[in-house]
């Protein structure tokens, strides 16, 4: 039956290969990073026209001080220094 149910909703294997439809972990607010990870700030890139990409920016451990109540503003002007970015791809699970 499970190869009938596939060929007639390819959608399915879609579903159950990648499990995008979970959220894991379970009950967690994605858009107020700064209550799982210190210094981080939650942030949406628009891709392309209707696709927008939620974003983590997590300043090192080293300005972790400095980084103490700023606004999203400090957090942009902190991405154009001279240290290096690292980007980190979690992949499809649709958590970060």
């Amino acid at each position: 039956a499970v190869p009938f149910l596939i060929r007639l909703f390819p959608s399915l294997l879609t579903k159950f290969v990648y499990l995008n439809f979970l959220a894991f972990p379970f009950f967690v607010d994605f858009r107020r990073p700064e209550l799982l990870v210190s210094n981080t700030i939650n942030l949406y890139l628009t891709t392309e026209p209707g696709v927008t990409v939620g974003i983590w920016h997590t300043v090192p451990s080293s300005k972790g001080a400095e980084a103490q109540g700023k606004d999203q503003r400090w957090y942009e002007e902190a991405l154009a220094d001279a240290h290096p970015v690292i980007i980190y791809l979690h992949g499809n699970g649709g958590t970060r």
